[in-house]
């Protein structure tokens, strides 16, 4: 394939090799008949553009044709030959094979293959192309008498019905805009009664879309453009961007010429698939959009073109765009006011923003964050429907997610989902953790970073969908997660949502998930930030729940100051589900040793008692000692009490 365009090998060479191949394949070696084809077909090009004549050879081994070897054929055909800069006698070499080729098919599938092929269609003019394939359709069918003596049903020539049918399934499989424009063309001239956009049901054009799109008068163009999209579409879903972006290319290109509403619209559908090719390839590795990308996507929210039909999608992509990029500048400072006023999403990205800019101030200077709070909360809102019964009470039939809000509960909740800047996530997810504590019913508030910068209240706490609130919560920790599963500050929300609805093994779980992930599995100190006393505090009522009352008493040494009065409580417990004295190790507070060598020498329990002085005894914890001497003492029995802890809850 290579020599075909250096010339460097002698033909003679060439065809020895074949007659050579064709003389094993002829001794019963079967596996080598495809290599004879192969080889074949190369020599064969090579002859043709040599001008020579074809071969016997080739027309022996091409008389069952297939689409493995018509593939193979105009893969030579194309590697053959350098389209650049061809000379004028190789391509009317090569442009005449292939029509002699065609001519030869009997199969219009085949035919099809070839005429659709971008070789073809770069040599030959559209008026050889469309006079060759009237040639194919009206010629009578031919039976080859050399192949099948006798008439045999494979011998009935397609009605025109199956080849409609044939080409349908191919236009299915392709994403090959120019395949699918050479097969539209052949359907169209097969017949004008069909709609081949219709072809498959799986071909989705957005709503706001379909106007436009049908609306255009000539019948084979909108069946191109509704393709065209509607498979660059699903491309894009599948996250194969590289034929999303060939077929809205081409279907851009087509409708450039005729509509500059749908000229916008492709541009627009451009503009996404490049941010989705962003943030699915090196965005992911944190490095940031090319400038070019991000002015486009200012233009696109600047956009004030009257009537051009727009998806809510894009805004909402270009608005997470500019948020995951810390583009809060533009958001804050440079956003048109029109833009804030007709469109959503811009309007919650402002906020965001510049709720964001304002945290290192201090707290009466966060306006920002009192009007996202109120915009969350009206969308989070329900209106009650009231019906007067025939006794004239009035009674509550209804209640609906309120039409108020600048969108509803789950357009912003599809839009914190297409967001992935961590600082951003915490924002809102502190805004949800608030509302979700301002409930009156509430026994066990969830904390939460930032938490402190929202209003403590709500004027109308009845008008709130509460439930919504909770279940708005435990999706956003859900999703957090997904995007960094480490961060501590989600995984205490996480903790404090089971703890809230009585799970506890669970909220232990990531209580200490949350320890283990900012110390190195405890190698070093939990920030005291993390592990407050609010969380020490809530883990030991979890482990008392869980009957673990050894832990408990462990757990109590954790705290600022030491909750003697809990622990002494819980040592009490006899029917403790933990391992009791094997903990005893674990424990640095000498007043809690001793309390438990009185307890076990109160109830007779000798080895416990003895376990109880032998830890009491330990060098590293006489009184006497100095304070660092003391504080590593302390630090090493944490380290080793959690991390049994995390082996016995992960």
């Amino acid at each position: 394939m290579e020599d075909n365009l250096t010339f460097s090998l002698p033909v003679q060479f060439r065809q020895s090799v074949l007659r050579e191949l064709f003389q094993k394949a002829l001794q019963g070696n079967e596996a080598l008949d495809e290599i004879c084809f192969k080889v074949c077909a190369c020599n064969t090009v090579r002859d043709i553009l040599e001008g020579r004549t074809i071969s016997v050879q080739f027309n022996q081994l091409f008389l069952r044709p297939n689409k493995e070897k018509i593939d193979f054929l105009l893969e030579v055909c194309s590697r053959s030959i350098n389209l650049e800069n061809p000379s004028d006698s190789l391509k009317g070499n090569m442009a005449s094979f292939l029509k002699n080729v065609c001519l030869g098919l009997e199969d219009l599938q085949y035919v099809f293959m070839i005429s659709s092929h971008e070789l073809f269609i770069t040599l030959l003019k559209d008026e050889e192309r469309k006079l060759l394939l009237d040639q194919m359709r009206k010629r009578s069918p031919r039976v080859n008498l050399c192949i099948k003596p006798v008439t045999s049903f494979y011998d009935i020539p397609a009605s025109a019905s199956v080849n409609i049918g044939q080409l349908e399934h191919q236009l299915i499989l392709s994403v090959d805009p120019w395949r699918i424009r050479q097969i539209l063309i052949e359907l169209h001239g097969m017949t004008s009664e069909r709609q081949f956009w219709t072809v498959s049901n799986k071909w989705e054009v957005p709503s706001v879309y379909n106007g436009v799109i049908l609306g255009i008068k000539d019948n084979l163009t909108r069946d191109l453009v509704y393709i065209l999209m509607a498979k660059g579409l699903h491309c894009s879903t599948v996250m194969d961007f590289s034929h999303a972006k060939q077929l809205f290319a081409a279907c851009l290109e087509l409708v450039t010429e005729f509509s500059p509403k749908l000229r916008q619209v492709m541009l627009n559908e451009m503009l996404l698939l490049d941010i989705y090719t962003h943030e699915a390839g090196t965005g992911q590795s944190g490095e940031r959009p090319p400038s070019d990308l991000i002015s486009r996507v200012r233009g696109y929210l600047e956009m004030r073109l009257p009537d051009i039909p727009l998806r809510q999608v894009i805004a909402e992509e270009c608005v997470a765009f500019m948020l995951n990029w810390k583009e809060n500048e533009y958001l804050t400072l440079q956003v048109p006011a029109f833009l804030l006023q007709n469109n959503p999403y811009v309007k919650l990205g402002q906020l965001l923003a510049a709720t964001i800019k304002e945290l290192p101030g201090p707290k009466e200077s966060r306006r920002t964050a009192k009007d996202l709070w109120e915009v969350v909360v009206q969308i989070c809102s329900v209106s009650s429907q009231h019906k007067r019964g025939n006794d004239g009470r009035v009674s509550l039939i209804k209640q609906r997610e309120s039409t108020l809000g600048i969108m509803y509960r789950s357009e912003l909740l599809s839009f914190i989902k297409k967001l992935r800047e961590p600082l951003v996530l915490t924002i809102i997810l502190s805004l949800f953790v608030k509302l979700h504590n301002v409930r009156e019913d509430i026994v066990n508030d969830i904390t939460a970073e930032h938490i402190s910068i929202w209003p403590s209240s709500i004027p109308n706490l009845q008008s709130v969908d509460f439930e919504a609130v909770a279940v708005t919560v435990k999706e956003l920790v859900r999703y957090a997660r997904s995007i960094n599963p480490s961060n501590h500050s989600w995984l205490i929300i996480q903790a404090d949502i089971y703890f809230a609805t009585n799970q506890y093994s669970a909220a232990l779980h990531y209580y200490l998930q949350a320890g283990a992930v900012c110390s190195d599995f405890f190698n070093k100190a939990v920030p005291p930030d993390v592990y407050t006393d609010q969380v020490i505090k809530r883990m030991i009522k979890c482990c008392s729940l869980l009957n673990c009352h050894t832990q408990v008493a462990i757990l109590c040494q954790f705290l600022r100051e030491i909750d003697y009065k809990t622990a002494f409580k819980s040592l009490q417990e006899q029917n403790s589900h933990d391992a009791m004295d094997s903990y005893y190790d674990y424990i640095w507070d000498v007043t809690i040793l001793e309390y438990l060598t009185y307890l076990h020498h109160k109830r007779g329990e000798t080895d416990k008692r003895q376990i109880a002085i032998k830890a009491i005894g330990q060098t590293e914890l006489n009184a006497s000692n100095p304070e660092e001497v003391l504080q590593l003492a302390a630090q090493r029995r944490k380290k080793k009490f959690l991390q049994a802890m995390a082996k016995l809850y992960f």
